[in-house]
Protein backbone atom coordinates (compact mmCIF):
# COMPACT_ATOMS: atom_id res chain seq x y z
CA UNK A 1 0.00 0.00 0.00
CA UNK A 2 1.41 3.42 -0.92
CA UNK A 3 1.94 6.07 1.69
CA UNK A 4 -0.75 7.91 0.36
CA UNK A 5 -3.50 6.00 1.11
CA UNK A 6 -2.44 4.68 4.41
CA UNK A 7 -3.78 7.75 6.44
CA UNK A 8 -7.54 7.15 4.41
CA UNK A 9 -6.97 3.49 5.14
CA UNK A 10 -6.26 3.80 9.06
CA UNK A 11 -9.29 6.46 8.98
CA UNK A 12 -11.69 3.44 7.59
CA UNK A 13 -10.31 1.08 10.08
CA UNK A 14 -10.68 2.75 13.03
CA UNK A 15 -14.34 3.47 11.97
CA UNK A 16 -14.65 0.10 11.08
CA UNK A 17 -13.75 -0.83 14.85
CA UNK A 18 -15.89 2.32 16.02
CA UNK A 19 -18.88 1.02 14.04
CA UNK A 20 -18.57 -2.88 15.09
CA UNK A 21 -18.25 -1.91 18.90
CA UNK A 22 -21.25 0.61 18.79
CA UNK A 23 -23.00 -2.87 17.07
CA UNK A 24 -21.56 -5.03 19.78
CA UNK A 25 -22.76 -2.41 22.63
CA UNK A 26 -26.12 -2.39 21.15
CA UNK A 27 -26.51 -6.62 20.57
CA UNK A 28 -25.39 -6.48 24.38
CA UNK A 29 -28.51 -3.87 25.49
CA UNK A 30 -31.16 -5.92 23.06
CA UNK A 31 -30.26 -9.22 24.62
CA UNK A 32 -29.74 -7.64 28.36
CA UNK A 33 -30.45 -8.72 30.84
CA UNK A 34 -29.36 -13.08 30.03
CA UNK A 35 -28.14 -13.40 33.35
CA UNK A 36 -28.37 -12.48 37.42
CA UNK A 37 -28.04 -8.74 38.01
CA UNK A 38 -25.93 -7.32 41.37
CA UNK A 39 -27.78 -5.18 43.21
CA UNK A 40 -25.19 -3.63 45.35
CA UNK A 41 -26.47 -1.83 48.91
CA UNK A 42 -23.30 0.28 49.85
CA UNK A 43 -25.11 -0.52 53.57
CA UNK A 44 -25.49 -3.01 56.06
CA UNK A 45 -28.57 -5.01 56.05
CA UNK A 46 -31.78 -3.46 57.96
CA UNK A 47 -31.43 0.15 57.34
CA UNK A 48 -33.46 2.41 54.80
CA UNK A 49 -31.35 2.03 52.02
CA UNK A 50 -31.18 -2.27 52.23
CA UNK A 51 -35.44 -1.77 53.16
CA UNK A 52 -35.71 0.34 49.53
CA UNK A 53 -33.17 -1.64 48.08
CA UNK A 54 -34.18 -5.12 48.79
CA UNK A 55 -37.86 -4.26 48.15
CA UNK A 56 -37.32 -2.90 44.67
CA UNK A 57 -34.86 -5.54 43.95
CA UNK A 58 -37.21 -8.38 44.26
CA UNK A 59 -39.85 -6.80 42.29
CA UNK A 60 -36.98 -6.18 39.63
CA UNK A 61 -36.55 -9.80 39.60
CA UNK A 62 -39.50 -10.43 38.40
CA UNK A 63 -40.13 -7.78 35.48
CA UNK A 64 -36.79 -8.72 34.25
CA UNK A 65 -37.25 -12.39 34.54
CA UNK A 66 -33.58 -12.48 36.07
CA UNK A 67 -32.29 -13.32 39.70
CA UNK A 68 -31.20 -9.79 41.30
CA UNK A 69 -28.82 -10.73 44.18
CA UNK A 70 -28.48 -8.12 47.01
CA UNK A 71 -24.74 -7.35 48.00
CA UNK A 72 -24.40 -5.56 51.02
CA UNK A 73 -21.32 -3.79 50.85
CA UNK A 74 -21.17 -1.61 54.64
CA UNK A 75 -18.29 1.12 55.28
CA UNK A 76 -16.89 4.50 55.26
CA UNK A 77 -20.46 5.81 54.87
CA UNK A 78 -21.13 4.20 51.78
CA UNK A 79 -17.83 4.46 49.95
CA UNK A 80 -17.15 1.37 49.71
CA UNK A 81 -19.71 -0.35 47.82
CA UNK A 82 -20.03 2.78 45.93
CA UNK A 83 -16.36 2.67 44.64
CA UNK A 84 -17.66 -1.35 43.61
CA UNK A 85 -20.08 -0.08 41.63
CA UNK A 86 -17.80 2.36 39.66
CA UNK A 87 -15.31 0.35 39.25
CA UNK A 88 -18.15 -2.54 38.12
CA UNK A 89 -18.44 -3.14 33.89
CA UNK A 90 -20.86 -1.09 32.26
CA UNK A 91 -22.57 -3.64 31.30
CA UNK A 92 -26.04 -3.30 33.18
CA UNK A 93 -25.24 -6.38 35.55
CA UNK A 94 -23.90 -3.72 38.25
CA UNK A 95 -26.93 -1.98 39.86
CA UNK A 96 -26.58 0.30 42.96
CA UNK A 97 -28.86 1.84 45.15
CA UNK A 98 -27.20 5.40 46.48
CA UNK A 99 -28.35 8.03 49.18
CA UNK A 100 -28.30 11.55 50.12
CA UNK A 101 -24.91 10.71 52.17
CA UNK A 102 -22.82 8.92 49.26
CA UNK A 103 -23.67 10.77 46.49
CA UNK A 104 -24.19 14.38 48.04
CA UNK A 105 -21.97 14.93 51.00
CA UNK A 106 -19.18 12.71 50.98
CA UNK A 107 -17.73 14.21 47.94
CA UNK A 108 -17.19 17.65 50.14
CA UNK A 109 -16.84 15.48 53.16
CA UNK A 110 -14.17 13.20 52.11
CA UNK A 111 -12.82 16.13 49.93
CA UNK A 112 -9.66 15.21 48.49
CA UNK A 113 -9.50 11.16 49.06
CA UNK A 114 -12.13 10.06 47.16
CA UNK A 115 -10.87 7.76 44.36
CA UNK A 116 -13.71 8.85 42.27
CA UNK A 117 -16.37 11.46 41.71
CA UNK A 118 -19.96 10.01 41.57
CA UNK A 119 -21.55 12.44 39.15
CA UNK A 120 -18.64 11.43 36.66
CA UNK A 121 -18.47 7.95 37.36
CA UNK A 122 -22.13 7.09 37.96
CA UNK A 123 -24.79 7.51 35.16
CA UNK A 124 -28.12 7.91 37.41
CA UNK A 125 -31.22 5.92 37.07
CA UNK A 126 -33.94 7.22 38.86
CA UNK A 127 -34.66 9.05 42.14
CA UNK A 128 -36.88 6.51 44.30
CA UNK A 129 -37.50 7.42 47.73
CA UNK A 130 -37.58 10.09 50.58
CA UNK A 131 -37.11 9.20 54.28
CA UNK A 132 -38.55 11.24 56.61
CA UNK A 133 -36.93 12.94 59.08
CA UNK A 134 -38.66 14.66 61.95
CA UNK A 135 -37.65 17.55 64.40
CA UNK A 136 -38.50 16.03 67.90
CA UNK A 137 -37.37 17.29 71.02
CA UNK A 138 -37.98 15.69 74.52
CA UNK A 139 -40.96 16.44 76.23
CA UNK A 140 -39.84 18.44 79.21
CA UNK A 141 -38.53 20.90 76.81
CA UNK A 142 -40.80 23.90 77.02
CA UNK A 143 -41.64 23.97 73.25
CA UNK A 144 -44.50 22.49 71.11
CA UNK A 145 -43.34 24.47 67.92
CA UNK A 146 -40.81 25.28 65.77
CA UNK A 147 -40.98 28.91 66.51
CA UNK A 148 -40.70 27.86 70.05
CA UNK A 149 -37.69 26.29 70.02
CA UNK A 150 -36.30 28.62 67.88
CA UNK A 151 -37.05 31.24 70.81
CA UNK A 152 -35.25 29.30 72.90
CA UNK A 153 -32.30 28.64 71.44
CA UNK A 154 -32.01 32.34 70.75
CA UNK A 155 -32.45 32.86 74.64
CA UNK A 156 -30.22 30.16 75.50
CA UNK A 157 -27.29 30.40 73.28
CA UNK A 158 -24.82 27.08 73.29
CA UNK A 159 -27.25 25.60 75.88
CA UNK A 160 -28.86 23.09 73.47
CA UNK A 161 -27.61 20.00 71.96
CA UNK A 162 -28.90 18.25 69.60
CA UNK A 163 -28.18 14.37 68.37
CA UNK A 164 -27.33 12.49 65.21
CA UNK A 165 -26.40 9.07 63.57
CA UNK A 166 -22.95 10.94 63.36
CA UNK A 167 -20.91 13.40 62.25
CA UNK A 168 -21.60 14.46 58.76
CA UNK A 169 -24.69 12.26 58.62
CA UNK A 170 -27.90 13.83 56.98
CA UNK A 171 -29.39 14.66 60.35
CA UNK A 172 -25.87 16.33 61.39
CA UNK A 173 -26.50 18.53 58.80
CA UNK A 174 -30.04 19.00 58.50
CA UNK A 175 -29.22 20.78 62.22
CA UNK A 176 -26.50 22.90 60.77
CA UNK A 177 -28.45 24.10 57.94
CA UNK A 178 -31.33 25.26 60.69
CA UNK A 179 -28.55 26.74 62.91
CA UNK A 180 -26.78 28.39 59.76
CA UNK A 181 -30.09 29.85 58.45
CA UNK A 182 -31.39 30.92 62.27
CA UNK A 183 -27.81 32.45 63.49
CA UNK A 184 -28.82 29.76 66.14
CA UNK A 185 -25.65 28.48 68.37
CA UNK A 186 -26.70 24.78 69.87
CA UNK A 187 -24.40 21.64 69.99
CA UNK A 188 -23.95 18.78 68.28
CA UNK A 189 -23.66 15.79 69.69
CA UNK A 190 -22.82 12.69 67.04
CA UNK A 191 -23.64 8.95 68.03
CA UNK A 192 -22.86 5.27 66.53
CA UNK A 193 -26.45 5.70 64.52
CA UNK A 194 -29.87 6.96 64.24
CA UNK A 195 -30.98 4.41 67.21
CA UNK A 196 -28.47 5.52 70.04
CA UNK A 197 -29.42 9.20 69.16
CA UNK A 198 -33.13 8.74 69.51
CA UNK A 199 -32.97 7.07 73.03
CA UNK A 200 -30.15 9.03 73.88
CA UNK A 201 -33.14 11.72 73.25
CA UNK A 202 -35.52 10.42 74.98
CA UNK A 203 -33.40 10.00 78.06
CA UNK A 204 -33.08 13.48 77.89
CA UNK A 205 -29.16 13.71 77.15
CA UNK A 206 -29.72 16.09 74.82
CA UNK A 207 -32.88 18.44 74.08
CA UNK A 208 -33.58 17.96 70.02
CA UNK A 209 -32.94 16.35 67.12
CA UNK A 210 -33.62 16.04 62.94
CA UNK A 211 -33.56 12.08 62.87
CA UNK A 212 -35.56 9.85 60.57
CA UNK A 213 -38.69 8.67 61.44
CA UNK A 214 -37.94 5.10 61.45
CA UNK A 215 -35.88 5.53 64.44
CA UNK A 216 -37.80 7.57 66.54
CA UNK A 217 -41.32 6.31 65.90
CA UNK A 218 -41.68 3.64 68.46
CA UNK A 219 -40.17 6.67 71.32
CA UNK A 220 -42.63 9.09 69.93
CA UNK A 221 -45.81 6.56 70.11
CA UNK A 222 -44.54 5.96 73.38
CA UNK A 223 -44.53 9.59 74.63
CA UNK A 224 -41.07 9.82 75.11
CA UNK A 225 -40.76 12.10 72.59
CA UNK A 226 -42.07 14.87 70.86
CA UNK A 227 -43.15 15.54 67.33
CA UNK A 228 -42.50 19.00 65.74
CA UNK A 229 -42.25 19.07 62.35
CA UNK A 230 -41.24 17.39 59.35
CA UNK A 231 -38.00 18.84 57.88
CA UNK A 232 -38.79 17.88 53.95
CA UNK A 233 -39.72 21.16 52.13
CA UNK A 234 -43.53 20.42 52.37
CA UNK A 235 -46.06 18.78 54.62
CA UNK A 236 -46.30 15.21 53.96
CA UNK A 237 -49.23 12.77 53.65
CA UNK A 238 -47.98 9.64 56.22
CA UNK A 239 -48.09 12.72 58.60
CA UNK A 240 -50.63 15.33 57.49
CA UNK A 241 -51.00 16.81 61.12
CA UNK A 242 -47.18 17.84 61.35
CA UNK A 243 -45.99 20.82 59.81
CA UNK A 244 -42.98 21.32 57.57
CA UNK A 245 -40.27 23.34 59.13
CA UNK A 246 -40.26 25.32 55.88
CA UNK A 247 -43.62 27.00 57.33
CA UNK A 248 -41.91 28.42 60.37
CA UNK A 249 -38.29 29.14 57.98
CA UNK A 250 -39.04 30.13 54.56
CA UNK A 251 -36.56 27.85 51.94
CA UNK A 252 -35.48 25.50 55.07
CA UNK A 253 -35.18 21.79 53.51
CA UNK A 254 -34.01 18.33 53.75
CA UNK A 255 -34.43 15.16 51.45
CA UNK A 256 -33.07 12.25 52.84
CA UNK A 257 -33.12 10.54 49.45
CA UNK A 258 -32.54 7.22 47.44
CA UNK A 259 -32.18 6.29 44.03
CA UNK A 260 -30.82 3.57 41.67
CA UNK A 261 -27.42 4.22 39.27
CA UNK A 262 -25.20 2.19 37.16
CA UNK A 263 -21.51 2.64 36.08
CA UNK A 264 -21.01 5.24 33.64
CA UNK A 265 -21.41 4.64 29.91
CA UNK A 266 -23.58 1.64 30.37
CA UNK A 267 -25.90 1.55 27.64
CA UNK A 268 -28.34 4.04 27.64
CA UNK A 269 -31.52 1.22 26.08
CA UNK A 270 -30.37 -0.66 29.68
CA UNK A 271 -30.51 2.44 31.23
CA UNK A 272 -34.26 3.25 30.29
CA UNK A 273 -35.44 -0.08 30.44
CA UNK A 274 -33.90 0.52 34.43
CA UNK A 275 -35.74 3.56 34.55
CA UNK A 276 -39.49 2.58 33.53
CA UNK A 277 -39.30 -0.48 35.54
CA UNK A 278 -38.36 0.90 38.75
CA UNK A 279 -41.01 3.60 38.02
CA UNK A 280 -43.49 1.07 38.15
CA UNK A 281 -42.30 -0.54 40.92
CA UNK A 282 -42.07 2.07 43.10
CA UNK A 283 -46.19 2.85 42.16
CA UNK A 284 -46.56 -1.36 43.32
CA UNK A 285 -49.38 -0.88 46.30
CA UNK A 286 -47.52 -3.65 47.89
CA UNK A 287 -44.15 -1.40 47.67
CA UNK A 288 -46.10 1.41 48.34
CA UNK A 289 -47.39 0.06 52.07
CA UNK A 290 -43.50 -1.33 52.80
CA UNK A 291 -42.00 2.02 52.26
CA UNK A 292 -44.72 4.36 54.15
CA UNK A 293 -44.23 1.46 56.91
CA UNK A 294 -40.75 2.30 57.56
CA UNK A 295 -41.69 5.84 57.42
CA UNK A 296 -40.15 6.25 53.38
CA UNK A 297 -42.13 7.60 50.81
CA UNK A 298 -41.89 6.42 47.40
CA UNK A 299 -40.89 8.95 44.42
CA UNK A 300 -39.88 8.32 40.44
CA UNK A 301 -38.40 10.41 38.38
CA UNK A 302 -36.61 10.11 34.95
CA UNK A 303 -32.46 10.09 35.09
CA UNK A 304 -32.06 13.41 33.87
CA UNK A 305 -34.32 15.19 36.58
CA UNK A 306 -32.21 12.90 39.12
CA UNK A 307 -28.99 14.20 37.57
CA UNK A 308 -29.63 17.98 38.22
CA UNK A 309 -31.31 17.00 41.49
CA UNK A 310 -28.03 15.61 42.45
CA UNK A 311 -26.15 18.39 41.29
CA UNK A 312 -27.99 20.68 43.34
CA UNK A 313 -27.91 18.52 46.52
CA UNK A 314 -23.62 18.56 46.16
CA UNK A 315 -23.99 22.02 45.56
CA UNK A 316 -26.40 22.75 48.71
CA UNK A 317 -24.59 20.50 51.00
CA UNK A 318 -21.17 21.51 49.79
CA UNK A 319 -21.77 25.01 51.17
CA UNK A 320 -23.21 23.69 54.75
CA UNK A 321 -20.30 21.04 55.13
CA UNK A 322 -17.63 24.16 54.10
CA UNK A 323 -19.64 26.98 56.61
CA UNK A 324 -19.97 24.77 59.57
CA UNK A 325 -16.61 23.42 59.29
CA UNK A 326 -17.37 19.79 59.18
CA UNK A 327 -14.07 17.38 58.50
CA UNK A 328 -14.08 14.14 59.71
CA UNK A 329 -11.02 12.76 61.36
Amino acid sequence: MSRMFRPLALCLATMTIGTAGGVAHAQKADTWPNRPIRLIVPFPPGGGTDLVGRSVGNKLAEALGQKVVIDNRGGAGGNIGTELAVRADPDGYTVLIGSIGAMAINPTLYAGKLPFDPQRDLAPISLTSDALNILMVHPSLPVKSVKELIDLAKERPNQLSFSSSGMGATDHLAGELFNRMLGLKTTHVPYKGGGPAAVDLAGGNVQFSFNTASAQNALWKAGRLRALAVLSPKRQALLPDLPSIAETVPGYGVNNWYGFFVPAKTPRAIVERLNAEINGILKMPDIVKQHNAGGIVPLGSTPEAFAKFIAAENEKWAKVIKEAGIKLE
